[in-house]
């Protein structure tokens, strides 16, 4: 089966060529995720006929678990549709399980240069995320103890669970060991991806990720966006802020912290390719 492997920076996917192709996704994803014994990516993405959007998709991480929605896909998935003819639209409309995505995408010239998304309003209530609690309560102040330290931070959903929390000594967390005690915490019903972030200035912050379903990522786009959601509400960051995660820049707005905060950055072609699945 042919795929294109692309990658946001460096948080890297295999997107199947194939509309509705007809697989047993999860070990599939689990097999050619592997990066000594497949092709190596952090998820597997499918693409599905739509009647409410131009495609649907569907995201399978390197654990075989499937992802509501991940937002350096959304970036590396319509210009992968617009290269292979499948969408020639500027603006395009993707389905996926956190409902319908919004990029559009930046050329110079006839040369895509970057795509920004409308990733939607940012959810910041218990019940959205999901955190335990009282589901209307905002996730402010979650508290979470991991490896003998205790964490503060935000819960943030952008179709998908987030926590964020601020720290001054982020190049010292140990992410291999706090990221996956706080993502299967008993305070997450459905799991979470897990955020540290240090603010440089009001409009930049450093951000390292521990990913649902996949460990320690270079980039995480949805992340990137509660990351900065989460600084604006606290009054650290202003509304347009540059997110400089391990494998490059994204750059977040969210204008008067209401509506939708939209994404701004590269998405990247890394090679053509056939599996035998």
């Amino acid at each position: 089966m042919k795929f294109t492997k692309w990658h946001g920076l460096g948080n890297d996917f295999i997107i199947l060529d194939e509309i509705d192709a007809k697989i047993d996704a999860a070990p599939v994803a689990v097999k050619l995720c592997d990066r000594h014994f497949g092709v190596g990516a952090d998820g597997l993405c499918l693409l599905e006929k739509s009647d409410k959007a131009d495609i649907r998709m569907r995201l399978f991480n390197s654990d075989g678990s499937e992802a509501e929605m991940c937002g350096n896909l959304m970036r590396c998935l319509p210009k992968h549709l617009y290269e292979r003819g499948i969408c020639r639209k500027k603006n395009m409309l993707i389905e996926t399980l956190a409902g319908i995505m919004k990029p559009q995408l930046i050329f110079s010239g006839a040369e895509i240069t970057g795509v920004t998304v409308d990733m939607g309003a940012p959810m910041t209530r218990r019940g959205e995320i999901p955190i335990t609690g009282r589901p209307e309560e905002e996730a402010a102040g979650v508290e979470v103890t991991a490896g003998g330290r205790k964490f503060a931070g935000r819960g943030i959903s952008m179709g998908n669970p987030h926590f964020v929390a601020f720290v001054d000594d982020i190049d010292s967390i140990n992410l291999l060991l706090y990221g996956p005690l706080i993502e299967t915490n008993s305070l997450f019903p459905a799991k979470i991806n897990v955020h540290f972030a240090a603010v440089a200035a009001k409009n930049k912050v450093r951000m390292r990720v521990w990913e649902r379903g996949a460990g320690v990522t270079l980039a995480c786009g949805t992340g990137a966006c509660a990351v900065a959601a989460a600084g604006m509400l606290d009054g650290l960051l202003a509304d347009k802020a540059e997110v400089v995660v391990d494998g490059g820049s994204l750059f977040i707005e969210w204008p008067g912290k209401a509506g939708s905060i939209f994404m701004t950055g590269p998405a990247e072609k890394v090679f053509d390719g056939e599996a035998c699945i």
